[in-house]
Parts: C-alpha cells; sequence; structure tokens
C-alpha cells in the first residue's frame, strides 16, 4: 500500500512499476494531490488483466473503486482535476494553462527518448535495470534469471534504442537533449521552487516523468545530474514530497522569460519532429527519414498517437478565449512554435475518435 492522505476514501489501484517513466509521473500527481493509491506491479498475470480490462497491456493503468479502467497520464490527469479541482495544478490564467500543457507534452514525448537512451545503451544501468524489472515483474516467471534479465535488455534495446532512431550519428544530439534541459531547468529553479512559481503545475509533472524515473536514479544521468544540475535534483525531491494541502504560495505573472530555451527547443526540435511523424501517417508509412536541428534521423517508428499530441495542442489552442488566443500566438511566433504546429494540413489521427479518453478502450500509447 502507497497511501497518500489518511481519507477513509477506497485508494484507487494504479498498475504499473517503481522504475516507469509515466507510472512515476501519475504517482507524483496522485501524492500531490492527496489522492490514496496503492501500486500494484505489472507481472506477467497482471498485465493480462489490464489487457483485457482497457483493450491496451500499458502502464500506468488505473482501476477505480467503481470498477472503471482508465489509461494514458495526459487524460487521467485532466479528469482527475475534474474530480478533485483543488489544488489546481492547471494555472488559472488561460495562457499559462496552454503553455503548461504545450510544455507537459513536450516534456512527457520528446524526453522519453534520451531517457530509454541512457537507460538501455549503458551497460551499468541496462545491469541494474534489467535486475529491478526481472525482480518487481517477473519474480515467478519460470525461466534462470540471467537469461530473463538478458531478454530484457535485448528487446529494450531493440525497440527503445535502435528502433527508435539511436545511432552513432544521433547519439550525440539525443544526450544533449537531456543536457539542455538540465541547463535550462537548473536556471529556473535557482530562482523559485517549480517551474511556474510556488507549487507545481502540470508542466513540472511533465518533466517529472523522465527527471524522476529515468534521470534522476538511472546511475549515469543520475551522476550527471548531481554534477550538473544539483537544483534539479533538489526538484524531483521537493515535488515528490509535496503536498496540496500544505504546499502554498502564488505563481508567476504571464509566461516568465526562463522560459524561453524551452519554447525555442519546442519550435525549433519537438514541433517539427510531430509534423514529420503527422506527414509519416498520412502517406500510411510506417516508419519515416527526419532532419531536426541539421541531425538527421532515420527509420523512426510512426507514431499515431503523438499525431493526436498535435491534435490536441491544437484543439488547446482554438479554445483560447480571443485575448489569450492572441496573447499565445505572440509567446509561439516568438519562439518558433507557431509554424510548425499548424504545418501540416489536416493530420487526421483517427485516435479517440469518440473522446472517450481516458476510458476510452484499446488505445496504446506505442504503436501504430
Amino acid at each position: 500500500m502507497t497511501p497518500t492522505s489518511s481519507s477513509p476514501t477506497t485508494p484507487l489501484r494504479v498498475y504499473g512499476s517503481s522504475i516507469s517513466y509515466f507510472t512515476g509521473k501519475l504517482e507524483g500527481y496522485l501524492r500531490y494531490k492527496e489522492i490514496p493509491y496503492q501500486l500494484v506491479p505489472m507481472t506477467p498475470l497482471v498485465r493480462a488483466k489490464v489487457g483485457r480490462r482497457t483493450g491496451t497491456p500499458q502502464m500506468p493503468a488505473v482501476e477505480l473503486a467503481d470498477g472503471r479502467w482508465m489509461t494514458d497520464t495526459t487524460p487521467m490527469i485532466d479528469w482527475f482535476e475534474s474530480q478533485h479541482p483543488e489544488p489546481a495544478v492547471l494555472p488559472r490564467d488561460p495562457l499559462q494553462a496552454f503553455a503548461s500543457r504545450l510544455v507537459e507534452d513536450y516534456a512527457d514525448e520528446w524526453l522519453w527518448r534520451p531517457a530509454l537512451h541512457y537507460r538501455w545503451s549503458y551497460r551499468a544501468d541496462a545491469l541494474l535495470l534489467s535486475r529491478r524489472i526481472v525482480d518487481e515483474m517477473m519474480p515467478r516467471v519460470p525461466v534462470p534469471g540471467a537469461l530473463k534479465r538478458f531478454g530484457i535488455r535485448q528487446r529494450q534495446l531493440r525497440r527503445y534504442v535502435r528502433g527508435d532512431g539511436v545511432t552513432a550519428a544521433t547519439r550525440e544530439a539525443i544526450e544533449g537533449i537531456y543536457l539542455r534541459s538540465l541547463d535550462q531547468l537548473e536556471a529556473i529553479f535557482a530562482e523559485r521552487p517549480f517551474l511556474l512559481g510556488a507549487r507545481p503545475t502540470l508542466a513540472d509533472f511533465g518533466f517529472f516523468a523522465s527527471m524522476f524515473r529515468h534521470f534522476g536514479l538511472d546511475p549515469t544521468p543520475a551522476a550527471i545530474m548531481l554534477r550538473r544540475a544539483p537544483a534539479v535534483f533538489a526538484w524531483l525531491a521537493r515535488l515528490w514530497n509535496a503536498r496540496g494541502s500544505r504546499t502554498h504560495g502564488e505563481l508567476v505573472a504571464g509566461i516568465p522569460p526562463d522560459w524561453r530555451p524551452i519554447l525555442c527547443e519546442i519550435g525549433g526540435a519537438y514541433l517539427p519532429y510531430l509534423c514529420a511523424n503527422a506527414e509519416a501517417w498520412k502517406a500510411r508509412q510506417r516508419r519515416f527519414d527526419a532532419e531536426i536541428r541539421g541531425v538527421p534521423y532515420r527509420s523512426l517508428p510512426t507514431s499515431r498517437y503523438r499525431v493526436w499530441c498535435l491534435e490536441k495542442l491544437r484543439a488547446h489552442f482554438e479554445a483560447l478565449p480571443g485575448g489569450a488566443r492572441e496573447a499565445a500566438r505572440c509567446v509561439l511566433e516568438a519562439h518558433g512554435c507557431w509554424e510548425p504546429l499548424w504545418r501540416v494540413d489536416a493530420p487526421a489521427s483517427g485516435y479517440d475518435r469518440s473522446g472517450e479518453a481516458p476510458f476510452a478502450r484499446g488505445l496504446p500509447v506505442f504503436g501504430g
């Protein structure tokens, strides 16, 4: 049991892993909101159960007390915010709310590749994490431990490193995403406790996914963080320990100047990647090539989910009231985000057609 509150409310059941990127993001959010939950390791039997109930065996999945099931952390957080509105993690200011959604999406999706690279490309990290996966999620699988660990390492390397565009030609650029993120966040946390002020917002939880369970805990990136960005390391502990009932204070006004490097990264790298992915989806290509900031990425997997991410960002912009929409456009144009946000005509992912996320069945985040 991992209680987050003394509330008598029946704890949620969160099916995931203590080393999982998105499970960590959801746990951080639930702890802050003081929503009781129980973490259930995703063993093979549990994975099969999750697949039957949600239509896709991905983590984290959440089982509510009323028997409903949910998947995908971003729409899950939106739903939890509707049920537990205080303290809100989406800023009241519409411009800040849109910018927080943009940064959360970027941090969720663009830092995934370097996070998986550091975990599985470096021998010490791969040996440690394959053992932790086997011990937590495969303890009863009747295969020798060494073979299970070897199989995990080979699968992860094949699917999430070599199969996700990490090559000798891109390795330096991919590690640079992490290093720049450390520098950008270090500058912010030198000035205030969280990304927008005295309390966490959605943007914090977006970065928390990779920074906590991967970069902050895996040996190689954690050593880099401790040396290069100790304020980021302190922020991880601060956010993990934050509780809405005792974390008070104001947010800064508008979009702070120290967000500029992050927004420029979104405009110069992440949104162009989303565009290339969306064009590949429209062309029904399973894999595609793209040049991002002069770096040639070859045979990247086409992601239907990330086409949907682009569609959702557009929808969030279009839902802004008039004055906030003009202000958001000015911010996007100033940081090179406006043109790539709209570059692809009618991406048409067809993902979540009924608008039922996070309760929709059969919506895999990974895969076509």
